[in-house]
């Protein structure tokens, strides 16, 4: 990768990419990259529009699966809320990441906002570095990137890498190759009271284009400010107005179980 933040990453040994795809097996480490997060981890969110409790939102972590023969990671994020009679959302975006590398192997989003409701499934090849949208009626290969990143799996792969306030990187590992590439700006610390306490924060603002990332810089994500990285709070314009999910409850991967580092 040519970003900073990459060749940090191989240094200090997080994840194992770059790889030709005929040599990849015998690269790969013994055993998966540690990581913050583990099977059975729930985050639970409340969710405002402006200043209006309108939902609830969740990530989690589901039991390992299996794609095209590679050991993955499982991850679902879900939104609920609107007003009602007047506008609904019910978004779902899933995701599945190789267990080695975190590379995006495949990628569900069912979306349903108001009269907007697409639905599409995403096959992604790291080592052609290509993707198929499946449900597209004229389906065929689109140029991808090494290390692919969807939506939904962007948050947990930002949990796996060094931050600090000033950094200001790019990344070229949106699974849309013509999307990236994505500019991620970590700009300050922040203490913020949500309803699972009262936590140290690193606030990072990603930008790209993307469906839960909004092009241009409107979108903040407050990470607790200790091992877990956990997200704490996001505020995102996206297409139906502002998002702004706080966390409400927080259920540790029995595999992690490491206590919140929650501050008086």
């Amino acid at each position: 990768m040519k970003s900073g933040v990459r060749r940090l990453l191989a240094t200090i040994g997080f994840i194992a990419i770059g790889v030709p795809a005929t040599a990849q097996d015998s690269a790969r480490p013994m055993a998966p990259p540690r990581v913050p997060y583990g099977v059975g981890e729930l985050l639970e969110y409340d969710i405002s529009f402006g200043k209006v409790h309108v939902g609830n939102g969740n990530m989690e972590v589901l039991p390992m699966d299996t794609v095209r023969g590679h050991d993955a990671w499982h991850t679902i994020f879900r939104i609920n809320g609107g007003l009602r009679f007047v506008y609904t959302v019910h978004d779902l975006y899933e995701d599945w990441s190789d267990l080695h590398t975190l590379a995006s192997l495949r990628y569900r989003q069912d979306i349903d906002e108001g009269g907007y409701d697409p639905k599409r499934l995403y096959e992604i090849y790291p080592d052609r570095r290509e993707f198929i949208e499946v449900t597209k009626k004229d389906a065929h290969t689109e140029q991808s990137v090494e290390h692919p990143l969807s939506d939904a799996s962007f948050i947990y792969y930002l949990r796996t890498i060094p931050l600090h306030v000033g950094m200001d990187t790019t990344l070229n590992d949106y699974f849309k190759a013509a999307a990236n590439p994505i500019r991620l700006r970590v700009l300050r610390v922040d203490t913020i009271s949500v309803g699972a306490g009262r936590f140290a924060a690193l606030v990072v603002q990603p930008s790209f284009a993307s469906k839960l990332f909004s092009e241009g810089g409107h979108a903040e994500i407050w990470l607790s400010n200790d091992q877990n990285r956990i997200m704490l709070q996001m505020k995102s314009k996206l297409s139906f107005g502002s998002l702004n999910l706080y966390l409400k409850t927080y259920r540790p991967s029995p595999s992690t179980n490491v206590p919140l580092n929650r501050v008086p």
